[in-house]
């Protein structure tokens, strides 16, 4: 009896993790050199909506929240879409001098992934990102600011 048992519970943990990890939505960062159409707009990061969803109905948008001579500015992006169903390129849109944090935000019906990312006078540091399925504190962006 017991053997049953010890085999039942390793695919009832499988099964449940499946169920948890089904229908994630999450953007994808990627390196602008890799692909053609990026460098002809000259991106710094490719954005790519992935998950079990339809990625061409994702709506992705960017923000830089930075700080120049002390002072907070917001800018609101441009994103080229790529010819990949749910892929952006992001080019520089925003001051080089200064700290500043792009954030990425997508929705796809009723989910939901945001993505925090630096910027610089080095450029973009996509490997550093944060990402998360609820939307991020103020905090977090002043966090990364600092």
């Amino acid at each position: 009896m017991r053997k049953r048992i010890v085999i039942a519970m390793p695919a009832a943990v499988l099964a449940l993790a499946g169920q948890l990890f089904a229908g994630g939505f999450w953007l994808q960062l990627g390196n602008p050199d890799a692909s053609a159409e990026a460098r002809q707009v000259n991106a710094v990061v490719t954005i790519k909506a992935t998950g079990c969803h339809d990625p061409a109905a994702a709506k992705v948008t960017a923000t830089a929240i930075g700080m120049v001579d002390g002072q907070r500015r917001s800018i609101a992006l441009k994103l080229d879409k790529l010819s990949e169903p749910g892929a952006y390129a992001l080019s520089q849109q925003w001051p080089k001098e200064g700290k500043w944090v792009i954030e990425l935000v997508a929705r796809n019906d009723e989910q939901f992934t945001n993505t925090l990312l630096t910027a610089g006078p080095q450029g973009v540091d996509r490997l550093h990102a944060k990402a998360d399925m609820k939307a991020f504190a103020p905090a977090d962006v002043d966090g990364l600011l600092k």
